[in-house]
């Protein structure tokens, strides 16, 4: 018998469960808003070149009012205009800003050195290209409709200093990398619980200094701590809630829950286009963990985390409250320390010292875990931020491109929902990946000037990327062993912020071919569906707790199918094998009580 006859005896999927995944569920619905807050505090609103302090509003009606000579009469009729039928500003504008490149919008990053005023005349298509122009010496204007302020307007974030927006996202998501590496590895060793309670305070506390930020420099560090702490709620949330929760029910809870983000996607949306200011934005989204950190310490510690780290008294502990909660009285007498070792005693008897991130490539299963995984994350993650981190692009308000890209998930994640449970993880896992790489690749084919299908399609393929999320999250929490689990989500979960980071460089291939960028989305996701297709299967199959759990299973598993082989072949080699079968598992306990030396 093993923890997950534990769990039954305790009432299964309890009261204790519910309110457990409940309440570490619901911070999702800010963590959406962390990862796609670029968006919208760092929107770019509609600008031009502030007009020189010369040409104020009233200067310029003065001056066109005034007549002298060489313009006398079109200056008249200017002001008539302006009188009478009140000219629009954008078309007074015509006098001080050129036109862009296309020639159907002004530009945003030069003007004219002085007015043309011949450019607002009816007869003013004269040739610009050859009128001296200078760069936005006195700043740029804002338009105040769509934001009210981002950190675009804040610190003149446009033209040459454009770079700088996307590079608020890079050190963002350079945070949540720095995250996945740290905060892995000190829940292995410290515990998820204590963690995830200090991740709370951290983004909290952090986050909310970023409205604060009065220069840009500052404002990225707060970013990037930001950024570390959402890393250390998210890896943590799920192992604490994957190790409370029994195998049968894994699956519909894993996915069920994955449903707090996709609403928080739609929360975004709203908080945004209520607020339409960064800073009041950033408190809203980033102020509410301070509440959550409150509540957290109701949390329970990983009773699986305690036993294989030798505090068994405090798993015991811990495991009388559950049952308590849950109302099985009965159990409080009959669960000792005895119990609890009888049923943990392969565990304890593999479990010598803590492993290293090296201990996930050791060894033959746990290095096909890695590898496919590896893969799998940084693909999903490339190919999502490449379509849900530039809404802007498609023409459409930036709020209701939000609320269609939030919407798609739902029943792209019901469709996960029963794949997982009827085609099991691996078949489903390539499926979304596969089938993203198809949408993104037929979207090369549609002509530029059909915004509506090219939209649909885009949504599409961020549906099944959302789909191949939601599968690799509970799919990477099955395949690693309990000793080393929060290791390898953040060994995993390291690769997907490198795949964020690398999607908005990739854009800037289409200046080389405009398809470019779509080739190299399309093509990481099937090179990923080909990699998940040899991750073994987890459906309906308790947690792994050691590293020698992972290697009898499916290691063993092979070996096995090829001794079966060789013995119906001609029965040769068939000590030989066992010989083999033996001499592997005791290289893993070896590895697993060696205690090797951190990377």
């Amino acid at each position: 018998m093993g923890f997950s006859e534990l769990l039954d005896e305790m009432g299964g999927f309890g009261r204790y469960q519910w309110l457990h995944v409940t309440l570490i569920s619901f911070p999702g619905l800010l963590m959406a808003s962390q990862n796609l807050l670029n968006n919208f505090v760092s929107g770019t609103p509609s600008h031009h070149c502030t007009l020189s302090a010369n040409y104020s509003l009233w200067n310029i009606t003065e001056q066109v009012r005034r007549p002298f000579s060489s313009h006398a009469v079109g200056r008249r009729a200017i002001w008539c205009r302006f009188v009478v039928f009140q000219v629009d500003r954008q078309e007074l504008l015509k006098a001080f800003i050129p036109p862009d490149s296309s020639g159907t919008r002004l530009d945003r990053c030069r003007r004219y050195v002085t007015p043309q005023w011949e450019m607002l005349t009816a007869n003013g298509s004269v040739n610009s290209s050859h009128l001296q122009t200078e760069d936005c010496v006195d700043g740029w204007t804002f338009d105040g409709t769509e934001f009210l302020a981002t950190t675009v307007s804040e610190w003149d974030l446009v033209c040459n200093l454009r770079p700088l927006k996307q590079m608020i996202q890079t050190v963002y998501m350079g945070g949540v990398l720095a995250g996945a590496v740290i905060y892995g590895g000190l829940s292995d060793r410290f515990g998820r619980r204590s963690v995830l309670i200090w991740s709370y305070l951290q983004l909290g506390v952090l986050g909310s200094c970023c409205a604060l930020s009065q220069s840009y420099s500052v404002y990225c560090v707060f970013r990037f701590l930001s950024g570390m702490a959402v890393s250390g709620i998210i890896l943590n949330s799920v192992s604490l809630k994957v190790e409370w929760i029994p195998t049968k029910t894994r699956t519909l809870v894993g996915t069920l829950t994955s449903f707090y983000f996709t609403f928080g996607q739609l929360v975004l949306a709203g908080l945004a286009y209520w607020l339409k200011d960064w800073r009041k934005l950033h408190l809203v989204v980033c102020a509410p963990h301070i509440l959550f950190f409150a509540y957290s310490w109701w949390y329970s510690e990983s009773a699986r985390w305690l036993i294989l780290r030798r505090r068994s008294q405090d798993a015991l502990k811990t495991l009388h409250r559950v049952a308590r909660i849950n109302g099985k009285t009965e159990v409080l007498d009959k669960l000792t320390l005895e119990v609890l070792h009888s049923h943990m005693s392969k565990e304890l008897e593999s479990n010598r010292k803590m492993l290293t991130a090296y201990d996930l490539l050791r060894t033959p299963a746990m290095r096909r875990i890695s590898v496919g995984l590896v893969v799998v994350w940084f693909s999903t993650s490339f190919a999502y931020y490449g379509l849900a981190m530039d809404l802007q692009k498609f023409g459409v308000s930036i709020y209701v491109m939000q609320l269609i890209f939030g919407a798609v998930d739902f029943p792209a994640k019901f469709l996960a929902l029963g794949m997982l449970s009827f085609l099991g993880r691996r078949l489903t896992q390539a499926l979304c990946l596969f089938m993203s790489a198809l949408v993104i690749f037929a979207n090369i084919f549609v002509p530029m000037d059909m915004q509506a299908v090219r939209t649909t399609l885009a949504c599409l393929g961020k549906a099944f990327t959302a789909a191949s999320f939601t599968t690799v999250y509970l799919y990477t929490g099955e395949l690693y062993p309990t000793i080393i689990r929060q290791t390898g989500m953040g060994l995993v979960s390291t690769m997907a912020r490198v795949g964020s980071m690398a999607a908005p460089a990739v854009l800037i291939l289409d200046e080389v071919f405009p398809a470019l960028p779509s080739v190299v989305y399309g093509g990481a996701a099937v090179l990923a569906s080909g990699f998940a297709c040899f991750l073994p299967e987890t459906l309906n199959v308790s947690l792994p707790d050691t590293v020698q759990d992972v290697e009898e299973r499916w290691a063993g598993r092979i070996r096995a199918d090829q001794k079966k082989k060789k013995k119906e072949e001609g029965g040769g080699g068939a000590s030989s094998e066992d010989e083999q079968v033996a001499l592997s598992l005791k290289q893993v306990k070896e590895v697993e009580g060696s205690g090797l030396n951190a990377l």
